[in-house]
C-alpha cells in the first residue's frame, strides 16, 4: 500500500502545480474523511483500529480525489469518500472483501448524486485565463468537433497537464512516473495495463485511419482524459482486478 501512495505522489504534486489550494483541499478532505469513516465503522464493529495503517483508507481517499474537478464543493468530496469506505468497502467486511474499487463507489455516487457539480470544469491556474468555466480535452472534442476545426488540445498540453479535468488525471506524465514506478517495484500486474491500452488503441485507431478528419488520433485518446489513472490504478486495484 505504501509503494501505491508514493507513486501518486507525483501526480498529487501535478495536481497542487496545476490547481493550486483547491487541489490540496480536496486531497485532504477525501483522505481525511475516509480515515475517519474507517476509524468508526472499525469502532462500531468492535474491531481494533490496527486497520488504518494499512494505508488502504489513504488511497481510496487519494484516487477518490483525482477523480474529481477542482471546482468541486468540498463538502460533497467529504460525503463521496464517507460512500467510498461505507458502501465499497466496509459494508463488505473490510479490505480483502469488497467486490469493487470502493474509490470508485464513491465516484459513481456523486456522479449520480451531483451531475452538475462533476461536471464543471475550471482552467488550469497556469493558463491564466479568466473565464468561468473550461472544456475539458475530450468535451472539446466532442461538442466542438475539434478534429474537423483544427483545435484539438495540442499533445504537449496533454502531456505535461496544461488542460481542464480532474486535478490527477491531467498530468499523463506524472501518472506515468507513478506507472513506471508500480512496475519497476511489482506492484501491479503490466499484462492489465497493457492489455488495456492495446484494446483501446486498437478501437480508436480504427475510426482514425478510417476517417482522420473526424477522429482523433489513438495518441490524443491516451492523453486525454482519465484514461492512464484507469487503466493504471484502477484496473490494477489488488482486490478487485482480475
Amino acid at each position: 500500500m505504501v509503494r501505491v501512495i508514493i507513486s501518486l505522489l507525483p501526480a498529487c504534486l501535478a495536481a497542487l502545480y496545476f490547481f493550486r489550494l483547491r487541489a490540496l483541499a480536496l486531497i485532504a478532505a477525501c483522505v481525511v474523511a475516509g480515515l475517519v469513516t474507517e476509524a468508526v465503522f472499525l469502532w462500531a464493529r468492535k474491531k481494533p483500529l490496527s486497520p488504518l495503517l494499512d494505508g488502504s483508507a489513504i488511497i481510496t481517499g487519494l484516487l477518490l480525489a483525482m477523480t474529481l474537478p477542482p471546482s468541486f464543493p468540498l463538502s460533497s468530496a467529504v460525503i463521496g469518500a464517507v460512500v467510498s469506505i461505507a458502501l465499497g468497502k466496509q459494508i463488505f467486511g473490510g479490505l480483502g472483501h469488497n467486490i469493487f474499487n470502493p474509490a470508485l463507489v464513491g465516484r459513481a455516487f456523486l456522479a449520480t448524486a451531483f451531475p452538475v457539480s462533476i461536471t464543471t470544469w475550471l482552467p488550469p491556474a497556469t493558463l491564466k485565463v479568466d473565464i468561468a468555466t473550461f472544456a475539458t480535452p475530450l468535451g472539446n472534442l466532442k461538442f466542438q468537433e475539434a478534429v474537423a476545426r483544427g483545435t484539438l488540445t495540442p499533445l504537449q498540453d496533454l502531456f505535461w497537464g496544461n488542460i481542464g479535468g480532474c486535478i490527477g488525471e491531467t498530468s499523463a506524465i506524472a501518472l506515468l512516473i507513478g506507472g513506471i514506478y508500480l512496475l519497476f517495484k511489482r506492484t501491479i500486474d503490466w499484462r492489465i495495463p497493457l492489455g488495456i491500452t492495446l484494446s483501446m488503441v486498437i478501437f480508436t485507431g480504427a475510426f482514425w485511419l478510417a476517417d482522420p478528419a473526424q477522429y482523433a488520433s489513438p495518441l490524443f485518446h491516451l492523453l486525454a482524459g482519465g484514461f492512464f489513472l484507469g487503466a493504471i490504478y484502477m484496473a490494477t486495484d489488488m482486490v478487485t482486478s482480475p
